[in-house]
């Protein structure tokens, strides 16, 4: 039985359609809140089972620079409900934050359930109708909503409707971007979806993938080149994985190492395994005579390097090559890993891609489809980890619904 109703629907349960979704209810408007699985904000719940980070504390100008080619489309947005006013808005919600050691900005309890809940009961105090097990489909022939149900299909009609059905990564919590071509074939205009904040490949050996798989590296730098030639550096650690590198320092240089690769079928992730030493340092260091002593010894004792950070030089240098002591101080200051892919874009934490800004208009509203809005990892946006992505999905779930409220007022 078709459901007809002229209650404002809003498509996806993540961060942006929950955030378009109460916007919307505190403007005194119905909404209808549909979502495909049998729960609200799962992924938003699986990025927070290891503490929720839900924003940044550094001053907004280097915040808004995380957004890269995308921040003059991004920073409005971010601009109207910044890092400060989400915080007050989780503490809204009874959820008191703090800042880490690192800038990052955490629940006090660090899970993502207590603050989910409640901002699940604010909405529904506020008359929005959750739709749980409902996976949009398109639109029929007059123009509804359709939507596959356990029940069999449904439709629904709304004017407006937002679409927050975020980007492609994790399909199992329900960011399949099986939306792209429902767009696409009504003409707007999309970019491929791409992993963002992904690991990638490397062709290790089979002792080292054996022996080093899930090591951490620690404090170290990693750096390399942009296709525009701008040169990246990032501090942190990383993982090394059974199939190449993964990890939060890895995921900082993402986008442009997949930039790399896309144009040149491979890239170069350079490391600094010893950040804090000057390069002569290194050299007098490696040089200095070892005895008796193996090599291994020689440079744990030396320059405090053993475990994975010796198995990465080894990997790297020839025999010859780590006996030579020039060689070895270079290699330890700037080793260099050849990445030959992504890793599959299900397996990445966000996407880039998808509804190009230029297929909106001013209020978000797809220009091919009056009436239809988009918010949320579903735009052609991409931003690292560290709170910039939770931070820009809920200030455009906010902007998207006001954009909404803009095209029904100067309809009425």
């Amino acid at each position: 039985m078709p459901h007809s109703s002229s209650r404002i629907a809003v498509i996806g349960g993540g961060p942006a359609g929950l955030a378009a979704a109460e916007v919307l209810a505190a403007a005194g408007m119905g909404v209808d809140l549909f979502d495909a699985m049998p729960s609200l904000g799962r992924k938003f719940l699986m990025a927070g089972r290891g503490g929720l980070n839900l924003t940044h504390s550094e001053p907004l100008a280097p915040f808004l620079s995380r957004y890269g080619d995308r921040q003059a489309e991004v920073a409005p947005l971010v601009r109207a409900f910044p890092p400060d006013a989400l915080r007050e808005w989780a503490a809204g919600l009874g959820i008191e934050t703090f800042v880490g050691s690192s800038g990052r900005v955490f629940p006090r309890e660090m899970k993502a359930a207590p603050l989910l809940r409640a901002w699940v009961h604010r909405l529904r105090e506020h008359g929005v109708v959750t739709h749980a097990r409902h996976r949009w489909t398109g639109w029929d022939e007059a123009g509804r909503l359709r939507f596959d149900t356990p029940g069999g299909e449904t439709t629904h009609e709304a004017r407006p409707a937002i679409l927050a059905l975020g980007g492609g990564s994790w399909a199992r919590l329900g960011s399949d971007g099986a939306w792209m071509p429902l767009l696409a074939g009504r003409g707007v205009a999309v970019e491929p979806l791409k992993p963002s904040n992904c690991g990638f490949e490397i062709a290790w050996s089979d002792f080292f993938r054996d022996k080093f798989a899930g090591e951490p590296v620690k404090n170290v730098v990693a750096s390399c080149v942009d296709v525009d030639d701008t040169p990246l550096r990032r501090r942190g650690e990383f993982v090394v994985g059974r199939h190449g590198v993964e990890g939060s320092l890895i995921y900082a240089l993402s986008a442009a190492l997949r930039r790399r690769l896309e144009r040149e079928g491979r890239a170069i992730l350079t490391l600094d395994l010893l950040p804090d030493r000057p390069a002569e340092r290194v050299l007098a260091d490696v040089s200095h005579p070892r005895g008796a002593r193996s090599l291994s010894s020689h440079l744990q004792s030396r320059v405090g390097i053993a475990g994975v950070k010796a198995a990465l030089l080894r990997e790297a240098l020839s025999r010859d090559a780590m006996l030579d002591a020039g060689q070895l101080a270079r290699a330890i200051k700037a080793l260099p890993l050849a990445l030959t892919a992504t890793r599959p874009m299900d397996e990445a934490i966000s996407t880039a891609g998808g509804v190009r800004f230029d297929a909106l208009d001013d209020n978000f509203m797809l220009k091919p489809l009056p009436g239809v809005f988009c918010a949320g990892e579903m735009l052609d946006w991409e931003a690292p980890t560290g709170g910039y992505l939770l931070t820009a999905c809920i200030a455009s779930g906010r902007a998207t619904a006001l954009g909404a409220l803009r095209w029904l007022a100067k309809r009425d």
